[in-house]
């Protein structure tokens, strides 16, 4: 794991909500969630959930499992930076 996987707000803010032009309003209406989830979404203090994922791949016409995906690398990413030590510590049985 050398390179940091990007948080899937970053890729919704800048690879679908700008190009589409969208303000935050229009996207939370659009979803039917409040503006603290997105902004929170945004600045990477909240994950994609599940639901948010079917949300946003119904709305952009993606599939959840690209939201959920990028979530994936992302928290495994931040899991393993976070307690490297003490996972290369685990010996290999195989």
């Amino acid at each position: 794991m050398i390179r940091p996987s990007t948080h899937p707000g970053e890729i919704l803010l800048e690879e679908f909500v700008k190009p589409y032009n969208l303000t935050q309003k229009q996207l939370c209406e659009a979803l039917g969630v409040g503006i603290k989830t997105i902004s929170e979404i945004y600045n990477k203090k909240r994950g994609i959930s599940p639901v948010m994922a079917l949300k946003l791949a119904n709305f952009f016409g993606t599939t959840p499992e690209f939201w959920l995906a990028a979530q994936n690398a992302y928290d495994l990413y931040y899991a393993y930076k976070l307690k490297k030590q003490e996972i290369d510590n685990v010996k290999k049985i195989a």
